[in-house]
């Protein structure tokens, strides 16, 4: 499981968007998004940095990761 700061989302386009960049590295991958805290967590066996260069492909940047 990883969790993402997430800066730039404010909608739920932006929700869509994360989600299907994330499912677009590995599709089995269960992602929440919380809007208010910018936070995206990841719950996938693939490595955190093609989900990361995913998202940040996908217009969002991503902060930091734990």
């Amino acid at each position: 499981m990883y969790q993402l700061q997430v800066e730039d989302m404010t909608c739920g386009h932006c929700v869509s968007a994360v989600t299907r960049a994330v499912q677009a590295v590995d599709a089995a991958a269960k992602v929440e998004v919380d809007l208010a805290s910018k936070t995206v967590r990841i719950d996938s066996a693939t490595e955190l940095a093609p989900l990361k260069a995913a998202i940040a492909d996908a217009g969002f940047p991503v902060a930091s990761a734990s």
